[in-house]
């Protein structure tokens, strides 16, 4: 999936990921995708909410090799 931006939060615990997601985010368009990475896996469930709470649009997410990686389409 083609990006605008990437985030490596790799390494983060909560709840550093989201606030690197929610600086990235403040600086795109409208419509652009931010793709994040980390290895924390409370940033599963904290992406998710985070993602509904501000009217962005969580597009898909894996894991592999223990990183997780979201993608997020800024509103």
């Amino acid at each position: 999936m083609e990006a605008a931006q990437m985030i490596d939060a790799k390494g983060m615990a909560c709840p550093m990921p989201i606030v690197k997601t929610k600086k990235a985010m403040d600086k795109l368009d409208s419509g652009d995708v931010l793709e994040l990475r980390a290895t924390d896996q409370g940033a599963k469930a904290d992406v998710a909410a985070w993602s509904k709470s501000t009217g962005h649009e969580l597009l898909e997410q894996k894991e592999e090799g223990g990183v997780l990686t979201f993608w997020i389409k800024k509103k």
